[in-house]
């Protein structure tokens, strides 16, 4: 059940949420959603008041949002959303389909049936939200099923360097299934994804990996 616990949005949790897991959680969302747009200043008497809590634990949770690179830090101005550049973005998602072809390449050697039976019941419920047009809770399954991925590859490096970046592009991904047209077409990405890990086809799924994060940059480059 290892990668299930990891789809932490939509699985019922095993304990209750820290409060400060719970603080994250929000803020993350509010960020991912637009609420909190990209270079916006965060007040924080405000944003606390909003979600009903003092500012020591606020604070936290804005630093550890930051350590994620969804905040910047800013001497005399305190926490900013995190504003990327057109180049910063397609960088990173170039990079970004280096590591999940590679990923997904071990994963259809090494992964268990197991594992991969539990990335085809996230990826079930993820059609779910989409057919429900639930749009933060596709997201968090879609983004849990690259996470997925990559913890079957067996490669600890491949796991961190991916996690890094994709913290820092949750934002950008979100906004990147704007339209019917472009949420359809990651969907059917998604499909394909699941099919070639299942027959365990590694060059099939690394060439499926690498497009759909060649078409995620086609898909927000006009709303950066």
């Amino acid at each position: 059940m290892e990668l299930l616990q990891d789809a932490l949005a939509d699985s019922g949790p095993i304990a209750r949420p820290s409060l400060h897991d719970q603080i994250v959680g929000r803020i993350r969302d509010m960020v991912i959603e637009g609420v909190l747009p990209s270079g916006a200043r965060i007040h924080e008497g405000q944003l606390g008041a909003q979600l009903g809590v003092s500012r020591t634990p606020l604070r936290e949770a804005l630093k550890y949002l930051a350590s994620e690179g969804l905040l910047d830090l800013v001497p005399g101005r305190g926490a900013v959303v995190k504003r990327f550049s057109a180049k910063e973005v397609q960088d990173m998602l170039a990079v970004l389909g280096l590591l999940e072809a590679e990923a997904g390449r071990l994963a259809c050697a090494d992964a268990s049936d197991s594992g991969i039976r539990e990335v085809r019941g996230l990826h079930d419920r993820m059609l779910q939200h989409y057919k429900r047009r639930e749009r933060l809770e596709y997201f968090k399954l879609n983004q849990a099923i690259h996470s997925a991925i990559l913890r079957l590859s067996g490669n600890a490096a491949l796991v961190t360097v991916h996690g890094i970046l994709q913290s820092r592009l949750k934002r950008i991904r979100f906004i990147g299934n704007g339209s019917e047209e472009k949420w359809a077409a990651a969907v059917a990405d998604h499909e394909e994804m699941i099919a070639s890990l299942e027959a365990r086809d590694p060059e099939r799924l690394a060439a499926i990996l690498s497009r759909h994060m060649a078409e995620s940059w086609n898909r927000v480059r006009d709303a950066i």
